[in-house]
């Protein structure tokens, strides 16, 4: 039987965010100091290292020294979540607007889907954005139903680790630290936009954002 730290490395090298909503065991297992030098440990022989987000709430993997091979692989996998951005903001938006929050969407907060749904077919509005966010490729829904919409939405974030269904047989969902994450990469390039893509990617290299 695979150890702990065996599950949380396995976690982490397979490009997972640890927090406390998405794996506690895991998160209060990293919290101790002697298991996080254990583990950087290990990681740094594959040239990997710990890197946080959100102050620390959420916990991944970064490459340690970044050569030819994992400069091209990072600067691919940031081109991609800059393609994500747009689609994944929006959705954002509409949730907290949906909501009546007052706040961004954060790790812990809990969405109830009929809930969003329900006020979503109330208002006109609400209605035409989430159709336009659904059409994404991102998510790639051909329904012109709400609920349809929603659901193959709702699916794509769980399966991209933004969102957590604890239970399948109810539609209350979690918001995971993936989200806080996300956060950060919006102020990081909201900060170097005048830069290009690829000089954004080489500051992110730097600074240890990526895997």
């Amino acid at each position: 039987m695979i150890s702990l730290q065996g599950q949380v490395m396995e976690t982490l090298l397979s490009g997972g965010f640890i927090c406390k909503t998405s794996d506690e065991l895991a998160f209060q297992y990293l919290q101790n100091s002697e298991h996080y030098a254990a583990l950087e440990l290990q990681l740094n022989t594959m040239n990997r290292c710990l890197a946080t987000a959100n102050d620390g709430d959420v916990i991944f993997c970064a490459y340690q020294a970044i050569g030819e091979t994992e400069r091209k692989h990072v600067n691919q996998q940031f081109k991609e979540v800059a393609a994500s951005l747009l689609p994944l903001v929006e959705w954002l938006v509409l949730v907290q607007e949906a909501r009546g929050d007052n706040s961004p969407l954060s790790e812990g907060k809990v969405i109830r889907l009929n809930e969003l749904q329900t006020v979503i077919e109330d208002t006109p509005a609400f209605a035409e954005q989430l159709s336009k966010i659904a059409r994404y490729s991102l998510f790639n829904s051909s329904s012109s139903a709400i609920d349809a919409q929603l659901k193959q939405i709702f699916k794509r974030l769980c399966e991209l680790g933004y969102l957590l269904r604890p239970n399948p047989d109810n539609q209350i969902y979690l918001a995971t630290g993936k989200v806080d994450y996300l956060f950060d990469i919006i102020r990081f390039i909201d900060e170097t936009e005048n830069l290009g893509l690829e000089q954004q990617a080489e500051i992110a290299i730097q600074q240890g954002d990526l895997l």
